[in-house]
């Protein structure tokens, strides 16, 4: 369950694609999606592509509604699309045109004119690093370049929303870095964005909102902050003899205090009883053992955990 947003970016109710052979898509999908970089999460098949094209009103649903910016897809297809910006996974630009002429293309197709198009192209290949090799063939691209010309098309008719689908598909750490940044960056021109991925940690890293969808279901949504709060374990690394360790948990539990041993040298110590002490108990177990205290952490709960849960219900 989801608490309504008010002015969602997205809003679905109870949507569902089922194909002709059956296969159901998407099922029963109720989401709310506030503006700013939101993750929509889930394995390959899970119907993140699905939702991209109902949401361009490529597809029609088999039942349910949905709403991008405030407007129903149904009702309006053609004007949701003058609204939205789209950066598909597969390979689709044109190799024998240059990135400026693809851009441009893409802004008149929009409904700029052929001057302004011209000049949102270059300002917007500007913005993803590729001004000085605007007027180069796509063709002789790297990987990270084509993606940088994708993200500059979906960005260059000033979309309200963007729809990335798998942005950092390909790419080498360094190029998956630059491409994280510029998505974030986006919200700095008022642009809410949504991220088709499989990868979490881009999510967390980007993204303030996260969707969830497991075989076309709402696994669950919210605030990234909010879903990966801080839990009630402490991580304790220690050093001295093999046993540190254990011999530190069992002085914890004498004094009241559950802990595990997960790894050689960690401890996870529960602080639902002792709260803010638990520290102090740590400390104190550690002196009087002559234990070595390297650090002492509050688990955060992360997305993967999170979504294994939600999948497994």
């Amino acid at each position: 369950m989801q608490v309504p947003v008010d002015g969602a970016i997205l809003r679905t109710r109870d949507l569902t694609l089922r194909y002709p052979d059956g296969t159901v898509a998407v099922s029963g999908l109720t989401v709310d999606v506030p503006p700013g970089p939101t993750g929509l999460v889930g394995a390959n098949g899970a119907g993140k592509t699905t939702l991209f094209r109902l949401m361009l009103g490529l597809l029609q649903p088999t039942a349910g509604a949905i709403e991008v910016a405030g407007r129903s897809v149904a009702a309006d297809p053609v004007g949701i699309r003058t609204r939205l910006g789209y950066m598909p996974e597969h390979d689709c630009l044109p190799l024998d045109q240059t990135a400026a002429d693809v851009v441009a293309t893409f802004g008149e197709l929009a409904g700029l004119s052929p001057p302004t198009a011209r000049q949102r192209a270059s300002d917007v290949l500007d913005l993803v690093g590729l001004d000085e090799a605007r007027f180069r063939p796509v063709g002789g691209f790297s990987t990270g370049m084509r993606q940088r010309t994708k993200l500059a098309q979906a960005l260059v008719a000033g979309p309200e929303l963007v729809l990335l689908d798998e942005p950092t598909a390909g790419l080498d750490p360094v190029g998956r870095e630059e491409m994280l940044q510029l998505v974030g960056r986006l919200a700095e021109f008022g642009i809410s964005v949504i991220v088709a991925t499989h990868l979490l940690d881009d999510v967390q890293r980007v993204c303030r909102q996260v969707v969830m969808i497991d075989a076309g279901r709402l696994v669950v949504a919210g605030p990234v902050d909010q879903l990966t709060e801080v839990t009630g374990t402490v991580q304790v690394e220690v050093g001295g003899p093999p046993d540190a360790a254990e011999r530190m948990r069992d002085l914890l539990a004498d004094w009241g205090l559950a802990a595990t041993v997960p790894g050689a040298r960690t401890l996870h110590v529960d602080t639902d009883s002792w709260g803010e002490r638990t520290f102090d108990a740590v400390r104190d177990a550690a002196a009087d053992l002559g234990v070595l205290l390297y650090s002492l952490t509050r688990i955060q709960r992360s997305l993967d955990e999170l979504f294994a849960e939600g999948a497994a219900r």
